[in-house]
C-alpha cells in the first residue's frame, strides 16, 4: 500500500504533458456539465409556464425512460472507452476500427428496436401507467410516441461518446454537448412561445435536435479512431470484449435499476403533478452528478492507463487527490444549497407554494447525490482494474436492501419516503463499498480514504453550515438567499482546502503547468 504524505510535490499527473491534458479534459468536462446545469435551471421555469406541472411530469418521465433504456447498453460504451484508452497505438488502430464498426451496427439495430417498441407501447403506457388529471389521453399517448423517437436517436450517442472519451477528447464531447443542450432547451422555448405551447411540439423539437447531435458526434468518433476506411463487422472482436462488457453491463443494469427505481415507483403510485414536483427536486440534485460524471469520464481512462502500466503509486496519488477535490466541491455545494433550498427554488420558479412543496424533498436528494457522486471514483477504480464482478456484487447486495426499503417508505410517505430511502442507501454504500473496494484493490487504504479524502471535505462543509447557522438572518428569501447560499459554499470549500495542503499544492502546480504551456 502506498501511503500519501502530508504534501505532494507533483501535480495530478507527474508528466507535464499528461497533467496538462488531464487538466484540460477535466476543465472541458466540467464546463460542459456546468453549462448543462445552467441551461436546465434557466429553461425549467419556461417549461412550467408554457406547459404546466403535469406536462413537466411527462418530461420527467421521459428523462427516467431515457435512463432506463441504458439497461440495453450491456456495458458496451464503457468497454469502448476502455479499449480506446488501452489500445490507441497505431498498431492497434485497424483492430479498434473493426470493433467500432461491429458495435455501431449493434447499436443502430437496438435503436430501431427501441423506436418500434415504444411507439407500439405508447397507448398502454398512457392509459394504464401514467395518471393525468388535466392532460388529454391523446396528448399523453402522442408524447410517449415521440419520446420513443427521441430515445432511439439519442441511443447511439453513448457509443460515440465512449469512443471520444477513451481517446481523451472530452473537449469535443463537451463542446458538442453544450451546443446541443443549448439548441434543445432554448429552441424548444422558442417553439413553445411562438409555434405551439404543447408537449407534442416540445418533443418534436427534441427529435430534430437529437438527429443533428448523433450525425455530428458520429463523424467526430470515427475521426478519433482513424476513419471508416477498411472497417468491417468482425464477430471475433465482439467475442474478445464480451466478458468485460457483460460484467460492466450487469453493473449498469443493477445501477440503473437502483437509481431509477424510486422514479418508476412514484410514476405508478402518484399523479403527474406530484411526480413533476419530485422530478423538479431530482433536477436540482442532478447538478451534483454534473460534477461527478465529468470527473469519472476524465479519470477512468487515466486510471486504466496507469493500471495497464503498473504505476500503482501514481494511481493511488491521483485517486486520493481526485476524491478530495470532488468531495470538496460536492459537499460544499450540497450543504449550501440544501440549507437554502426553499429560498433558491422560490427565486427560480417564482412560486411560493411549489417551492415549499419541493424544498424538503430536494434537500434530501441533494445530500444523497453528493454522497453518491463521491463514490463514482470507486467505480472508476474497479473498472480500471477490470474488477466488474466486485461492482456487480455490491449492487446486488444494495438491491436486496433498497427495493423493500424504498417500497415501504414510499407507501408510507410518498415522495419524501422515496427520497429518504435513497439517502439511506448512500450511507450503506459508503461503508460497504469502501470496505470491499479498498480491501481487494488497494489493501489498507479504506480508513485513509474515508477519514482524509472524504472526511475532511465533509467536516469542512458541516462546519460551514454550523457557522452560517449562527450568523444568518432567519427566513432569507430572494437574492439574499442566493447570496447566503454562496457564502456557505465558499466557506465550506475554503475550510476543506485549508486542511488539504497537498490538494492546494496539486491545484497550484496544475494551474502553473497550463499557464506555462499557454
Amino acid at each position: 500500500m502506498i501511503w500519501l504524505g502530508a504534501t505532494v510535490s507533483t501535480p495530478i499527473n507527474s508528466t507535464s504533458s499528461g497533467a496538462v491534458r488531464l487538466s484540460w479534459n477535466l476543465l472541458a468536462a466540467f464546463t460542459g456539465s456546468a453549462w448543462t446545469a445552467i441551461v436546465g435551471v434557466l429553461a425549467t421555469p419556461f417549461y412550467l409556464h408554457f406547459l404546466g406541472i403535469e406536462s413537466y411530469g411527462l418530461i420527467g418521465f421521459f428523462t427516467t425512460l431515457l435512463t432506463l433504456v441504458q439497461l440495453l447498453d450491456l456495458g458496451i460504451s464503457p468497454t469502448m472507452n476502455r479499449e480506446v484508452a488501452r489500445h490507441a497505438a497505431a498498431a492497434d488502430a485497424p483492430r479498434l476500427r473493426h470493433l467500432f464498426r461491429s458495435l455501431e451496427l449493434l447499436y443502430w439495430i437496438v435503436a430501431l428496436f427501441l423506436a418500434v417498441v415504444l411507439v407500439l407501447a405508447a397507448g398502454w403506457i398512457g392509459q394504464h401507467w401514467l395518471q393525468s388529471a388535466h392532460l388529454g389521453m391523446t396528448d399523453v399517448v402522442h408524447a410517449v410516441m415521440l419520446m420513443g423517437l427521441v430515445v432511439a436517436t439519442r441511443w447511439p450517442i453513448g457509443l460515440y461518446s465512449g469512443c471520444l472519451m477513451g481517446a481523451q477528447r472530452l473537449a469535443f464531447v463537451s463542446g458538442l454537448s453544450i451546443a446541443m443542450v443549448t439548441l434543445g432547451a432554448f429552441g424548444s422555448i422558442v417553439v413553445l412561445a411562438f409555434v405551439s405551447p404543447t408537449i407534442k411540439a416540445f418533443f418534436l423539437w427534441q427529435v430534430v435536435v437529437s438527429l443533428v447531435h448523433v450525425v455530428l458526434i458520429r463523424g467526430l468518433a470515427w475521426k478519433a479512431v482513424g476513419g471508416r476506411q477498411g472497417a468491417s463487422f468482425k464477430l471475433a472482436e465482439l467475442y474478445r470484449i464480451w466478458r468485460f462488457s457483460a460484467g460492466v453491463g450487469a453493473i449498469a443494469v443493477t445501477g440503473v435499476f437502483l437509481m431509477q427505481f424510486d422514479k418508476v415507483l412514484l410514476s405508478r403510485l402518484v399523479g403527474l403533478g406530484a411526480y413533476g414536483r419530485y422530478m423538479l427536486a431530482t433536477l436540482l440534485a442532478s447538478g451534483l452528478y454534473l460534477m461527478a460524471t465529468p470527473m469519472f469520464n476524465a479519470l477512468y481512462p487515466r486510471f486504466s492507463a496507469l493500471v495497464a502500466k503498473g504505476q500503482v503509486e501514481r494511481l493511488v496519488e491521483l485517486y486520493g487527490l481526485a476524491t478530495r477535490l470532488l468531495a470538496t466541491l460536492a459537499f460544499s455545494l450540497a450543504f449550501g444549497v440544501s440549507m437554502h433550498a426553499e429560498a433558491l427554488i422560490r427565486l427560480w420558479t417564482h412560486d411560493a407554494l411549489l417551492s415549499a412543496q419541493v424544498a424538503p424533498i430536494a434537500s434530501i436528494l441533494i445530500l444523497a447525490a453528493a454522497l453518491h457522486g463521491v463514490l463514482f471514483l470507486q467505480y472508476a477504480l474497479q473498472l480500471a482494474y477490470g474488477k466488474a464482478r466486485l461492482a456487480l456484487l455490491l449492487n446486488a447486495v444494495l438491491l436486496v436492501i433498497y427495493v423493500p426499503l424504498s417500497i415501504f417508505l414510499t407507501l408510507a410517505h410518498a415522495e419524501s419516503g422515496a427520497a429518504i430511502a435513497w439517502l439511506l442507501m448512500q450511507f450503506v454504500y459508503l461503508g460497504l463499498g469502501t470496505f470491499a473496494t479498498h480491501r481487494y484493490l488497494l489493501g489498507g487504504y479504506a480508513a485513509h480514504w474515508l477519514l482524509r479524502d472524504v472526511g475532511i471535505p465533509l467536516c469542512a462543509s458541516l462546519a460551514a453550515v454550523w457557522i452560517m447557522g449562527g450568523i444568518e438572518p432567519y427566513g432569507v428569501v430572494g437574492y439574499r438567499g442566493l447570496i447566503w447560499a454562496g457564502v456557505t459554499i465558499v466557506i465550506g470549500m475554503s475550510l476543506s482546502l485549508v486542511f488539504s495542503p497537498d490538494l492546494r499544492s496539486s491545484l497550484h502546480e496544475n494551474l502553473q503547468l497550463k499557464k506555462n504551456r499557454a
